[in-house]
């Protein structure tokens, strides 16, 4: 028997590991500031980072074209 809110099937339990493997990308992203690399190190990375930027970019991309193409919007969040 299920509580209110307490049973969730496999479907639900992959989806919301999902969700926090994501939020712990937007978390782990939120902590790269580039800005504060000293130059030299900026150059020697900066094949490495296109790389990582493109992936995240192509990544990002995807999924949300997979979101629209079910008919649905990604919207900003609205800040309080």
């Amino acid at each position: 028997m299920c509580r209110t809110q307490g049973c969730y099937s496999l479907s639900n339990m992959r989806t919301n590991d999902e969700m926090a493997r994501l939020q712990a990308a937007v978390s782990a992203l939120g902590d790269v500031d580039v800005s504060a690399w000293p130059e030299d190190t900026l150059k020697d990375q900066l094949g490495e980072l296109s790389a990582a930027l493109v992936a995240l970019d192509t990544l990002l991309t995807r999924v949300a074209e997979e979101v629209r193409g079910r008919g649905l919007r990604i919207e900003e969040p609205v800040s309080a």
